[in-house]
């Protein structure tokens, strides 16, 4: 059966009169903030203490937005006769977000959880300079970066958190047991001193 000449214009104006007489919400930014998913993609934070300058963000970011510079330090060796190793010290990590296309590969191929991603947008600058920012900057990114979700109640406990718990166990036992050696050992001098009435008697 042929179509009815006109009837794709009809359901488009239906269409249109539906939505006509539907009620419009705007949201009144910057008054009111946007609720954004926790996954979204606002801003890179650095969190130094995990960095090791191994330069697989920067190799593999696709617009060369990264700039890392490092320098060598030697670590002297734990035990007599051992040797010396050497450490990589970062010395700059920035990001310039005018180039960045936010493809997420560099916090994809992070292999020590140094980059995160922050929901936080509002960073527009009037200088495209300073869109640049550099690790103080990315170090503040941090406090906005959210919580990971909850794990569901059968997943196994992450092993991070599993070593660490064993370690506080481990530490809060030997500081128990050293608390209470002096304890024991005043006991047991109490124990070993004669009483006087025996003294009396022999």
């Amino acid at each position: 059966m042929a179509p009815i000449p006109g009837s794709g214009l009809a359901k488009g104006l239906a269409v249109t009169l539906r939505t006509m007489t539907k009620k419009t919400v705007t949201e009144q930014y910057p008054d009111a903030q946007p609720e954004l998913p926790p996954r979204t993609r606002g801003v890179i934070g650095l969190f130094e203490e995990n960095c090791t300058v191994c330069m697989l963000c920067a190799r593999e970011c696709p617009d060369w937005c990264i700039y890392i510079d490092s320098h060598k330090e030697t670590v002297p060796a734990a035990t007599p006769g051992g040797r010396d190793r050497s450490r990589n010290v970062l010395d700059r990590f920035a990001i310039d977000f005018s180039l960045c296309m936010y493809c997420g590969i560099c916090i994809e191929v992070c292999p020590f959880d140094a980059l995160f991603w922050s929901p936080e947008f509002e960073y527009a600058e009037t200088d495209i300079r300073d869109l640049t920012h550099e690790r103080d900057r990315l170090r503040d990114w941090m406090w906005t970066v959210p919580a990971p979700p909850a794990l569901d109640p059968g997943a196994e406990e992450p092993k991070e958190l599993a070593a660490a718990r064993k370690t506080a166990d481990k530490l809060a036992a030997q500081e128990e047991s050293a608390r209470q050696e002096p304890a024991q050992q005043e006991s047991t001098a109490a124990a070993e001193q004669p009483k006087p009435e025996q003294e009396g008697r022999e």
